[in-house]
């Protein structure tokens, strides 16, 4: 997932970047399965249940967070749209609107304390997907720029419809290009304040992915679940390679969410020119 390939023209303010799609209007919609036009306004779309909203208001009070209507609204522009996609390009394997509320908005939603103290508004995210973590991330921060990073086709086409339909075009880019290329990139390499990625890769590639990318003193956050003992073992070469100094834990504490950490490791040196390396020479050269 954290692999992409550029597309479109625009500049973001650390210099030339990823080039986007042209923005998609209303009217237009992009070929289903069966040939029918994926929806592009939100507007023609069910309404969330009351139970949706119920669920995310009590996420919402357990992580602290007060979020005006405008970003309340956009989130569920969000949510709308990926259930509507989903169900003619399997964009998640969520296809009820609680569970939406609680896998993809809360679990998403988590970091935002996280992010806040440290000051982020910035942020580039690895494998977006369907848009999470990366799209509420930028909405509920608020972030000043957002760079998500996602190359398979139907789901980088649905983020652009996602990012235009939740009015944060301005500031929200979609980048479909490989990590390893944008980090070649002088307007990325080395400039993001974090680097954000859920359910992409294991630990160790993720620094190796995320690291290029992010300033020094910035930071990579990896949401995970279950037991990391192993994993975090193997990852601690990478980190030591690759400029990273502490990294801890946080965890997820909201029903739903049980076992589910954030993962924060912490940039504190230049990242070598050599990384990172491309797929292949990563699988050949496992650490």
């Amino acid at each position: 997932m954290e692999d992409r390939s550029a597309r479109g023209a625009r500049k973001n303010d650390a210099g030339s970047g990823p080039r986007r799609r042209p923005r998609v209007r209303p009217q237009e919609g992009y070929p289903g399965r069966r040939g029918e036009p994926l929806p592009t306004r939100v507007d023609d779309l069910p309404p969330l249940p009351a139970a949706y909203r119920d669920v995310l208001e009590t996420g919402l009070a357990g992580l602290g967070l007060d979020l005006p209507s405008p970003v309340r609204d956009a989130l569920d522009a969000h949510v709308r749209l990926l259930l509507a996609w989903t169900a003619a390009v399997n964009l998640t394997a969520v296809r009820e609107p609680v569970d939406a509320a609680v896998r993809h908005v809360l679990d998403s939603l988590s970091a935002v304390p996280l992010l806040r103290a440290r000051g982020v508004t910035r942020f580039a995210d690895l494998g977006s997907g369907g848009g999470y973590p990366g799209l509420p991330l930028a909405l509920a921060l608020p972030a000043d720029r957002a760079l998500l990073v996602e190359s398979i086709g139907k789901k980088a086409r649905f983020l652009d419809v996602a990012v235009e339909a939740a009015g944060v075009a301005d500031r929200v880019v979609v980048a479909a290009t490989r990590a390893e290329a944008l980090a070649r990139m002088e307007a990325h390499r080395e400039r993001w304040q974090a680097v954000t990625a859920r359910a992409v890769a294991s630990l160790g590639e993720l620094v190796e992915l995320a690291f290029p990318l992010l300033a020094v003193g910035g930071a990579l956050v990896a949401w995970k679940r279950g037991s990391l003992g192993p994993e975090l073992a193997a990852a601690w070469s990478a980190v030591s390679d690759l400029g990273g100094g502490g990294v801890e834990v946080v965890a997820v504490d909201l029903r739903g969410l049980e076992g589910h950490v954030l993962v924060v490791v912490d940039k504190t040196g230049p990242t070598d020119p050599r990384y990172p390396r491309d797929p292949a020479e990563r699988r050949r050269r496992r650490r």
